[in-house]
This record gives C-alpha cells, structure tokens and sequence, in this order.
C-alpha cells in the first residue's frame, strides 16, 4: 500500500465525513449485538471509525499502512492496533464484531481476496458474532468513471481525482495532490489506487454458507441493488 503510506497525511480533510458510516455501524450494534465486548475492523486507516463508536466493546484495527496507524493512535490512544493484510489475516483470537466500513472491501482488487477475507472473519467471530461492512456498488463506480475529475482545496493544498471504469468492475483511482511548500511552489503527490466492484448477488452467494443475513441498506434506507451508490450489510456468524 504505498499509495496510502504517501496518502495519510491527506487523507482526513479529503475523505467525506465518516460521521454517517459510524452511525449505521454502531445502530447495527446497538440492534443486533448490544451486548458486543469486543470489536476488530478490518482496514482501519487513520481510526476515523473507531474514534465514533460508543465506547464499551474494546476496540482493535488492522490496516497496512503503518502511517495511517500512527494516526488512528492518536485519535483512539485506548485501541490496540495491528500492522497486517485484511485480505489474510490469523491473529489467533475472536470478537463479538468485525467490521469492514468506508468501502475498504472494493480495495481488493481480486474476488478471491473477498472471498479469503470473508473466511478470516468467520474464523475470527465468536459464534454469532456480528459483521457489518459496505461497499460502493457497480453502478456507483460507473457513475465515477462518467464523470469529470473532481477537485479539491485540501487545506493550503489542491487534489484532483479522477476515476476510470473498465468493464470488469475494475475502478482505477488517479489523484494527484499538489501539496502547497512555498508561496508559489507546489510538491506533486500522484498515485493511482484501484477498487474493484462486485455484483451484491455475488457478495450474497459468497457469505450465505457461513453467515446468515440480518439486514442490508443503500444509503437512501431502501434496499441496496447493483444501482445503489453504497450497499451496507449486517451479517451474523454462522455455528
């Protein structure tokens, strides 16, 4: 994760507000595992999630970027922190929750990653443990690819992102952030970061054997399809 090593540092005031997110996780929660005492998530990045949970369930994240760790300890000093791969991970221990929020899942680039991702976390719930995750749609990442790069004013600095669609689901994410270092001087940050998008019937298919579905919402509070901009999923563990 190179880009997100280069990345950290903006990535706060470029993100949306992880405010809603937080929201829906923790009402998951709070209807479906109130009684959670522990809780992992799966790409963390900089703790924004993490910091907005009601406190009560001990609180671990895993990332691979140690940059953004190093953020996400300082807005959530009481969590422990995990250096690793969410796509394959063995931390020899259970939770009462996983969750995998901000579209972090559409990260992995290949279904099989999903797919091995999906088996770590039933490996790491207790039995009737809670999974909560979302993801951008395929259709909200064609939309993306439609449109005109976006641009940003990131504090003293500018960002302009623009996406690209191919038509296996692949997404390709160029940003460039053109960091302000001198009254007319400007440092050139450019990476290019790929999301991959997944049928939600594929995304159902994969779970139904080993996770049973408790509740799944597009950002609008109808059910989520394929045309949905974001679809978030609670799941319960399997026996």
């Amino acid at each position: 994760m190179p880009a997100y090593e280069r990345f950290s540092r903006f990535y706060d005031a470029a993100m949306d507000d992880p405010g809603p997110r937080a929201a829906l996780v923790q009402d998951f929660i709070d209807r479906h595992h109130p009684d959670a005492a522990s809780l992992l998530e799966l790409g963390c990045g900089t703790g924004s999630i993490l910091a907005r949970l009601t406190p009560g369930p001990s609180l671990t994240g895993l990332d691979r970027s140690a940059r953004m760790l190093d953020i996400a300890a300082q807005k959530v000093p009481g969590s422990r922190l995990i250096e690793g791969d969410m796509a394959s991970f063995s931390l020899g221990e259970k939770f009462d929750v996983v969750i995998c929020v901000f579209d972090s899942l559409n990260h992995l680039v290949e279904f099989d990653q999903w797919t091995s991702m999906f088996a770590a976390v039933y490996d790491h719930l207790n039995e009737g443990g809670l999974f909560c995750f979302d993801v951008n749609t395929v259709g909200e990442l064609r939309r993306l690819g439609s449109e005109p790069p976006w641009v940003y004013d990131v504090e003293d600095n500018v960002m302009i992102m623009d996406v690209s669609c191919a038509e296996d689901g692949m997404s390709s994410w160029h940003i460039q952030i053109f960091e302000h270092v001198g009254e007319s001087q400007y440092l050139l940050h450019e990476e290019r970061i790929g999301e991959l998008g997944v049928s939600l019937w594929r995304i159902r298919s994969a779970l139904e054997s080993t996770f049973a579905l408790l509740e799944e919402v597009s950002d609008t509070g109808d059910p989520p399809t394929d045309d949905s901009v974001k679809a978030h999923f609670a799941f319960r563990r399997r026996p």
